[in-house]
C-alpha cells in the first residue's frame, strides 16, 4: 500500500475524504482496515497475514510500504503463500456463495494450517519458503486417480514446488487428462500428433512455402536468439531450434494470428519446466544435447500444446491490431486511476500513454520485466487463474506498476519512459513477487465484483 491519505480512502468509496488536519494516522489507518474488513467479511480469503502499522524503523528495501508491515503468525510459510490477505484474523471460510470467481485462488482454512503448525518446513527449492502442509496436499491431490481441478487451482495459486510443476501446468491448462488412467494415453497421442505437424509443416525446403511463410520463419529464426537474452541456456543453438520449430509449426496452425513478436517469450516458462524433468541443477548449466531427439521431440511437443491451450483463452491478444491487449491496457489505465489517483494524475499530466509501457506487459506477460527465475513462480498463479486470467492481468499489473508510485511521481515523461523500460527489479526475490500478487488479489476481491468502481 502506498503512505498516502488519498491512497487509503480510495477503498471507501461510500465514506467522505477527511483532509482536516486532525486526522491522526491512527484514525486513517483504523478506517482503512475497517473499509477492507468490510469489503472482505464472508469470503473465502486465502492466507492468514495482518497488515499492521510499523512502530520501528524498518528496511525500505524489505518493507514494501513506508507506513505498514507484514506481521506473520506462527503458521506463515514466509513468501510462498498470498501474504496480503487477511486483515481480521476471525474471517473464515464460511461462505463460497457469489465468490465462483476466485475458487481457484482459494487457500485451507486456518484450521488446517493450525494442526499442521509444527510441520511447517522452509524449503530451498526454487529458493524460496514452500509451506509443507500445503505440499503434502499437492502431492495427495495429484496421486489421486482423478485430479479435482478446482483444488489444485486453490493450491497451485500460491506457488508449485519446481518438482511438481511439469505435472500440474500440463493439468492446469487441460492438456493432460484429470483422470490418471487415461493421462498416459493422451500424452502419448498429443506427441505423435505434434511430431506430424512438424513433419507437415516445418521440415519442408522453401521452395514449398509460401512466400508469407518463409518471411514469417525468418522472423521466428531472427527473434529466437534474442529470447531471454540474459540467460546463457537460451543461447544454446539447440535450444534456438527447439523455439523455431515450436513456434513455427504453432504459427502455421493458428493462421489467424500468425507468429506475433512476443509469443516467443511465451514458451519460454513451459520449455524450462518441462526440461526439468530431465536436467538438473542451475539451468545456467544446462545442456540439451545430453537428451535424446525423442526426449527433445516431446518436450518440445508438451510446451506446443500448453502453449496452444495457453493462447485459446487470449486469442484477440494475438490477432491484427492485438484488440485484446488494447482492451486491457484501457481497464489497467481505468484501474490504477481508482487505486491511486496522484500517481495517475501525474502520467496524465506528462503525457504518458498506458499504452507505451503496459503494451508490453500484456504481450509478454511480464516475462521481460522481472528476473527469470521468478517466472515460473509468477506463472503458478497465471495457470491456476485458468479462463479468469485475462482480467486479473489487470490487478497484477496495476500492484507491479504502483510498486513505484512514489517514485513515478517525481519524474517527467523522459524520465518515466526510461524507468519503466528499465524497472529495477534485477535484484527481486520471490518475496517482492508475493507482494505485487497479494496486492493483485486484495484490489481484485474489493474491485472486481464493483463495475460502478472502475466506470469511466
Amino acid at each position: 500500500m502506498k503512505n498516502s491519505d488519498t491512497h487509503h480512502t480510495q477503498f471507501d468509496h461510500n465514506q467522505p475524504r477527511n483532509d482536516g488536519t486532525s486526522t491522526t494516522i491512527d484514525s486513517r489507518f483504523n478506517q482503512t482496515l475497517k473499509n477492507v474488513q468490510g469489503l472482505l467479511k464472508g469470503r473465502s480469503i486465502p492466507g492468514k497475514v495482518l497488515l499492521t502499522r510499523r512502530v520501528e524503523p524498518a528496511d525500505e528495501s524489505s518493507v514494501p510500504s513506508p507506513d505498514y508491515r507484514r506481521t506473520q503468525s506462527a503458521h506463515e510459510t514466509g513468501t510462498s503463500d498470498r501474504i496480503n490477505t487477511i486483515l481480521d484474523e476471525d474471517v473464515q471460510n464460511t461462505s463460497k456463495q457469489g465468490n465462483t470467481a476466485n475458487v481457484g485462488k482459494l487457500k485451507s482454512s486456518t484450521s488446517d494450517n493450525e494442526i499442521t503448525s509444527k510441520e511447517v518446513q522452509r524449503s530451498t527449492i526454487g529458493a524460496r519458503a514452500t509451506d509443507s502442509a500445503r505440499v503434502m496436499k499437492l502431492t495427495k491431490e495429484l496421486s489421486g486417480t482423478t485430479v479435482i481441478l478446482e483444488r489444485l487451482r486453490e493450491l497451485a495459486w500460491s506457488g508449485v514446488p519446481p518438482y511438481m510443476r511439469p505435472t500440474t501446468w500440463r493439468l492446469l491448462l487441460g492438456y493432460a487428462p484429470p483422470n490418471s488412467d487415461r493421462r498416459e494415453g493422451v500424452l502419448r497421442r498429443k506427441r505423435l500428433e505434434y511430431l506430424e505437424c512438424v513433419s507437415q509443416f516445418y521440415d519442408l525446403p522453401d521452395s514449398e512455402r509460401s512466400d508469407d511463410e518463409i518471411n514469417m520463419l525468418r522472423q521466428i529464426a531472427v527473434d529466437c536468439p534474442r529470447t531471454v537474452p540474459d540467460v546463457t541456456f537460451f543461447q544454446q543453438e539447440q535450444v534456438q531450434k527447439s523455439l523455431e520449430r515450436i513456434l513455427y509449426t504453432w504459427a502455421i496452425r493458428h493462421p489467424a494470428s500468425g507468429y506475433v513478436q512476443g509469443i516467443n517469450d511465451l514458451v519460454t516458462p513451459f520449455l524450462v519446466v518441462f526440461l526439468s524433468e530431465y536436467l538438473e541443477g542451475s539451468t545456467e548449466n544446462w545442456s540439451v544435447s545430453t537428451l535424446s531427439s525423442q526426449k527433445i521431440s516431446e518436450i518440445e511437443a508438451d510446451c506446443y500444446w500448453c502453449l496452444s491451450k495457453l493462447l485459446e483463452g487470449m486469442q484477440d491478444h494475438y490477432t491484427f491490431a492485438q484488440p485484446g491487449i488494447q482492451r486491457l491496457v484501457f481497464k489497467l489505465k481505468e484501474l490504477v486511476r481508482r487505486i491511486d489517483e496522484p500517481v495517475s494524475r501525474h502520467i496524465e499530466e506528462q503525457g504518458l500513454e498506458f499504452i507505451q509501457f503496459a503494451f508490453r506487459w500484456f504481450n509478454c506477460l511480464l516475462i521481460r520485466e522481472i528476473p527469470f527465475n521468478l517466472v515460473t513462480r509468477l506463472w503458478d498463479t497465471y495457470l491456476a487463474e485458468g479462463d479468469a486470467l485475462p482480467d486479473f492481468l489487470v490487478y497484477i499489473y496495476a500492484s507491479f506498476l504502483l510498486t513505484w508510485s512514489d517514485e513515478l511521481q517525481k519524474l517527467d515523461f523522459q524520465e518515466m519512459v526510461m524507468f519503466l523500460q528499465h524497472l529495477p527489479t534485477q535484484n527481486w526475490s520471490h518475496q517482492e513477487l508475493e507482494m505485487v500478487l497479494s496486492r493483485a488479489y486484495m484490489w481484485h476481491s474489493m474491485f472486481n465484483n464493483s463495475p460502478s468502481h472502475l466506470a469511466g
